[in-house]
């Protein structure tokens, strides 16, 4: 690959609290006031988005604004495919986590023949789909999607026609099927689950490596054994959610937080050891709310420490 290019996704209509959109400049005001050209560095490329929808009256309760996120991921689908097709690195920067889904469909619309591997580093498994969402927010959902399960066995949503439109469709994004096999999907740090959400990781195998675990046997040793899961993957995607960090040591500057979570250094050597592996072809930071910051801008500070420090390991590997 040549470089880095960066997208920027300013978009959080598939969140329940507005700010997200604001993520990515609160992370550039961060650079800025360190003295730092990161992002005069690097090419990027600013996603339209579709933040004034979050006005409209919600028609889709069990999937709000599903219309409108579904256009914002094949948004994002369209951009990373582009990018990974010039032979550039896409390092997102999304405002919520729906974004993911447009992100995983690029990457496996410009591989259609190789096998996707998931790393999801955040609090919450992002597990729902409309028919078993508590909230409707879409950001909940992208690796249900993703994996192309609705989780019928746990329903508790009667869904309308054009909320099913909509969801199949998300579900085909890029090209038609899954993009990731659900035992190719790896968690870290989720720790705040729905019971279907519990359920369908149980059914699916799909493994978490909770905080206390990475702590208990040592991060490299856990970190080592996802690439061990995932050696039949040819190629990596990283999500990096801000809220897999712990709130009360951080910042509450996210739209979900979630105490007792990883701190900035672990989250660094987690990314850095799997970038390592020569394997990661995207990597994606989301959920920065500086609304919700009641540290000034700590929250994005942060997000921006650990996305200076993880861009070198990703130059060595290019």
């Amino acid at each position: 690959m040549k470089s880095i290019k960066l997208i920027k996704n300013r978009s959080d209509i598939g969140a329940g609290t507005r700010g997200a959109d604001m993520g990515i400049d609160a992370i550039e005001i961060a650079a800025i006031n360190k003295g730092n050209d990161y992002f005069n560095r690097f090419d990027f490329e600013d996603v339209k988005t579709h933040n004034e929808s979050i006005y409209n009256m919600v028609r889709n309760s069990f999937a709000k604004r599903i219309e409108d996120v579904y256009e914002q991921c094949a948004r994002v689908c369209k951009s990373v495919k582009k990018t990974l097709e010039d032979h550039e690195f896409p390092l997102v920067l999304a405002g919520d986590h729906s974004s993911a889904l447009g992100t995983m469909s690029g990457i496996k619309a410009a591989f259609p023949d190789k096998t996707l591997g998931v790393i999801w580093i955040d609090a919450h498994a992002d597990l729902h789909s409309p028919y078993t969402s508590p909230s409707g927010n879409v950001h909940g959902m992208p690796v249900a999607a993703a994996i192309g399960h609705d989780n019928l066995d746990c329903q508790i949503n009667e869904v309308g026609r054009p909320t099913e439109k909509f969801w199949k469709a998300m579900k085909h994004l890029g090209n038609k099927g899954p993009k990731v096999l659900p035992h190719h999907v790896v968690y870290f740090g989720v720790r705040d689950t729905e019971e279907p959400e519990d359920r369908q990781m149980h059914r699916l195998n799909m493994r978490n490596y909770k905080v206390a675990e990475v702590r208990y046997r040592g991060l490299e040793a856990c970190v080592d054994e996802v690439l061990d899961i995932l050696r039949g993957c040819d190629m990596l995607y990283i999500s990096f959610d801000v809220d897999s960090m712990d709130c009360d040591m951080i910042s509450r500057g996210t739209g979900t937080p979630v105490p007792k979570g990883f701190d900035p250094n672990e989250i660094m050597a987690i990314i850095n050891r799997l970038v390592a592996s020569g394997k990661v072809v995207c990597i994606e930071f989301v959920e920065v709310n500086p609304l919700l910051d009641l540290k000034g801008n700590k929250m994005a500070e942060t997000a921006f420490e650990i996305l200076d420090n993880i861009t070198e390991g990703v130059l060595k590997q290019l």
